[in-house]
């Protein structure tokens, strides 16, 4: 079996997503834990370009790598927040946390394992037209996204209505 170049790119780019993640999460300064989350979405939108999706690539590094960890930036020099974040967790929380991480990674692993995915109606190394990309992030039907992305979308507006929220200043 060999192993080519493109599956050692997306090796080392999937491991510096998972380390970048990993920090992002546990840093104490919270600036650098957005500067984290910034290599996680460069990352992620390398993973498109591996995949040859360079329009689903180029929307990951407009939308997300460039905008919304700008707002998480900007909202964080607007509080001042750039603080060490010191909360220390007894023992009961870590233990359910661990727990609950258990049983969420075991959850997704029967799913993953137990369902037939649509991993191969994509033909690989071609690129979909963005009409059908469009449809599909639209549409109603089964493997369409309308519901997904209605609740990004109220996620996000609660985002900016809540960064506005912190920013305001006290009268």
């Amino acid at each position: 079996m060999e192993i080519t170049l493109q599956e050692i790119v997306f090796y080392v780019v999937a491991a510096a997503i998972a380390v970048c993640s990993v920090l992002a999460v546990t840093t104490g300064k919270i600036l650098r834990a957005a500067t984290y989350l910034l290599f996680v979405l460069f990352g992620t939108g390398a993973i498109y370009g591996i995949l040859g999706y360079t329009f689903l690539g180029a929307v990951q590094l407009m939308v997300y790598a460039g905008g919304i960890v700008v707002l998480y930036v900007f909202s964080i020099l607007l509080t001042q927040s750039d603080k060490d974040m010191k909360y220390r967790m007894n023992r009961a929380k870590l233990i359910s946390v661990l727990l609950t991480t258990l049983v969420g990674a075991a959850l997704v692993l029967f799913l993953v394992l137990t369902n037939g995915f649509a991993l191969n109606m994509i033909p690989q190394g071609v690129e979909l037209p963005v009409r059908e990309i469009g449809l599909s992030l639209t549409g109603t039907g089964k493997y369409q996204f309308i519901l997904p992305f209605e609740v990004v979308s109220v996620l996000l507006l609660a985002c900016m209505i809540g960064g506005i929220l912190i920013a305001r200043k006290d009268k």
